[in-house]
């Protein structure tokens, strides 16, 4: 990867300065209500040469975690930059206020990261969150870049299951506002549920999740930072590449 057509990715992801995560529950909550009105559910990347994916492991006897962000290149999807952050968790588990939880260490992985990616998926809700901003949007202000929330499970709202093919989805509803889509992602497994984190609109959302994924029920960039974040996924070269293997 080098000349002229990679340089301006080279600069690292720089992390804004939004608010303090040493806030009560009040606070926190707070927080979250003034900066959903922030979120951008409107866009989509231009160029893409870079995806990066986000999760985190919690080891829940230590009350510690581990969070990954893997960068990988587009279209191939090849791992080409894998960065952990661990420590211990201030907060407990609250619903809805998961990011105040993980946050400060996946970003903490985040500004560690030397490729600035194009777009981030997220192992966690964007605006599919009963105050409109779960992790995905939470962390799509702090890095300014296009984020998707990609859930495995659903916080709120209903929606009818969607067909079986791969690309069938149904939206999701909550006081009668669509907030996300659930998504099949392969046949014969339990749908995802994505919605817009981050300066990204829905479709396009729903466009690159489908377009990121391999044959899995995750799409390649959290499934690669779940098997990192669990100290699973291993990265050899191999023809002067990155690739992984888990």
């Amino acid at each position: 990867m080098s000349g002229s057509r990679y340089s301006s990715y080279n600069q690292g992801v720089k992390v804004a300065r939004l608010h303090s995560w040493r806030v009560s529950t009040g606070q926190a909550i707070d927080i979250q209500r003034g900066l959903a009105a922030r979120v951008s559910r409107d866009g989509e990347p231009g160029s893409l040469h870079f995806v990066a994916g986000v999760d985190i492991s919690v080891n829940r006897a230590l009350g510690t975690a581990t969070a990954a962000v893997v960068v990988l290149r587009y279209p191939e999807l090849m791992a080409v930059e894998v960065k952990k952050a661990s420590g211990n968790l201030t907060l407990p588990y609250i619903p809805g206020l998961l990011s105040f939880r993980e946050s400060p260490l996946i970003l903490a992985a985040c500004r560690m990261v030397s490729l600035t990616p194009d777009l981030v998926l997220v192992d966690g809700q964007g605006v599919a969150h009963p105050r409109r901003v779960g992790l995905a949007s939470h962390l799509g202000l702090f890095l300014k870049i296009p984020t998707v929330g990609c859930a495995k499970s659903l916080l709120c709202g209903k929606y009818v299951v969607p067909g079986e093919e791969p690309g069938d989805y149904s939206e999701i509803v909550d006081n009668g506002e669509t907030i996300g889509v659930a998504l099949r992602t392969r046949a014969g497994v339990k749908p995802v549920y994505v919605s817009t984190g981050h300066l990204i609109g829905l479709e396009p959302a729903i466009y690159w999740v489908l377009e990121c994924c391999r044959g899995y029920r995750l799409p390649e960039p959290t499934r690669l930072a779940h098997l990192a974040a669990g100290g699973n996924l291993k990265l050899e070269k191999d023809y002067g590449e990155t690739r992984c293997r888990s």
